[in-house]
């Protein structure tokens, strides 16, 4: 068993996101310029019909506890938009649990569903609160490698690889925090497959499930034996642009979510109960907010790829989904954190480190398009002049 204080200490990664955003505000304090590419939050307001419908409740007083698995017409609108879109029927009664935003659901899962020392797969690069939340549960994380030549797709035989008596979970993320990349449908199959041979179960992490820019987004929750081992994770964060509402919420089995509940509700007790009803409202009446939205994402990603994709010493692949890009700078020559570094310091364009998303993503570095076109086309610009200055 390992000390408080070696526990700790795996919470001290240097150079992460957080790091980054502290040297960019530190900067615009001293009165630079700097262009916030660094947090994956969307840049747009919350959908007007959710504010009102949330200050309505407060007008109403429905300011105390709710039920601990959210108030009912919350868990019916997520459900049937999640039969709308994607064809699953889940029971807003016994197998929808709302949370405190998608990490929330993500860490109980850890807690409730895993003992300690049993392993979870994670494609590798990854969204750092996984490993997190492992950290946590008192998890071992066993990271798989997503590869550029594979297009961030993750493969059933990496997984199958890794697998060992321990393996209990494996968390599949698409689209993808941080490469931009969707999972194929056959990839997906395969390691459905491969999840029922083994009997293992499978946390989809769908936070990115309205942003697709071509295609449809499928869950493995849909394939053959699946839904009863697959516990579907998601927030009304991104498809809404409600990051700080903390809206998110888990569907699985009803004798998953019985459990899982307990273990929320002594975490949270219940997410906030006028931000419910607001969150109610987003999904039975925002769809077209999420679809304007999308629209904007897609030109902006466009934009980075296009002013990108030539520039000496930088690989990268058009975006498919979410509002990322991940970038390899190995032909540079230079560590990544350095590199973010010379970014921030020298073009005032905050990016974050591969290497904080994972040992897979060491060479690479991330770059969010969720601020205004304007400020992109300006980042654009500042980033290829550094890089030009670095290769000439």
């Amino acid at each position: 068993m390992i000390s408080i204080n070696e526990r700790c200490q795996k919470f001290n990664f240097k150079g992460g996101l957080y790091d980054v955003f502290q040297k960019a505000l530190d900067l615009e304090a001293q009165g630079r310029s700097i262009i916030h590419m660094e947090i994956g939050k969307p840049d747009f307001d919350s959908p007007q019909i959710a504010k009102d419908a949330a200050k309505k409740a407060l007008d109403q007083g429905i300011v105390h506890y709710t039920e601990m698995a959210g108030i009912m017409p919350l868990r019916e609108a997520i459900t049937a938009k999640y039969k709308r879109d994607h064809g699953l029927d889940y029971s807003p009664e016994n197998e929808i649990v709302v949370t405190a935003g998608a990490c929330e659901a993500i860490g109980i899962i850890m807690l409730g569903m895993m003992e300690q020392g049993d392993e979870i797969i994670i494609p590798s690069p990854f969204f750092s609160a996984y490993s997190e939340q492992a950290i946590i549960a008192d998890v071992n994380v066993v990271e798989v490698p997503l590869k550029m030549e594979n297009n961030f797709s993750l493969k059933a035989a990496d997984i199958a690889d890794k697998i060992t008596e321990k393996t209990k979970v494996i968390l599949i993320n698409t689209p993808h925090n941080p490469t931009g990349a969707i999972m194929e449908e056959d990839d997906i199959r395969d390691i459905s497959k491969l999840a029922v041979e083994k009997d293992l179960l499978v946390i989809s992490d769908e936070t990115y499930d309205q942003f697709l820019f071509r295609g449809k987004h499928v869950s493995i929750a849909s394939m053959p034996g699946m839904r009863e081992r697959t516990i579907v994770v998601n927030s009304a964060s991104k498809t809404f642009s409600m990051t700080g509402w903390r809206i998110g919420y888990l569907m699985g089995p009803a004798w998953m979510l019985k459990y899982l509940n307990k273990v929320h509700q002594n975490f949270s007790t219940c997410a906030t109960s006028f931000a419910q009803v607001g969150a109610a409202e987003a999904y039975n009446n925002g769809d077209q907010f999420t679809v304007d939205m999308l629209k904007e994402f897609e030109r902006r990603g466009k934009l980075v790829y296009e002013s990108l994709k030539d520039v000496k010493g930088l690989k990268l692949l058009e975006p498919k989904g979410a509002f990322y890009v991940f970038i390899n700078i190995e032909e540079l020559g230079m560590d990544e954190g350095d590199f973010c570094d010379y970014i921030l310091e020298e073009a005032g364009v905050a990016i974050v480190p591969g290497g904080s998303f994972g040992k897979y993503g060491k060479g690479f570095v991330r770059l969010c398009y969720a601020c205004s076109y304007e400020q992109i086309e300006d980042a654009m610009g500042r980033i290829k002049k550094a890089v030009e200055k670095l290769t000439n």
